[in-house]
């Protein structure tokens, strides 16, 4: 994921804004690491460059 994408991304349940938290990188790539939503406490993990927005009731 690049760090560019990150002002146009959102929570997909509450549309708040998303902190990223990152664990690997390759310059402006993000490999690894997680989006999170502070007003739904909710984490969204970034794996192999790719962040999975999914709401979490949807991935059970």
């Amino acid at each position: 994921m690049k760090r560019s994408l990150l002002p146009i991304l959102c929570c997909p349940v509450c549309k708040g804004d998303l902190e990223l938290r990152v664990d690997a990188e390759d310059g402006d790539e993000i490999l690894e690491g997680t989006l999170w939503c502070g007003a739904c406490a909710v984490a969204y993990p970034i794996r192999d460059g790719i962040p999975d927005l999914l709401p979490r009731d949807e991935q059970e």
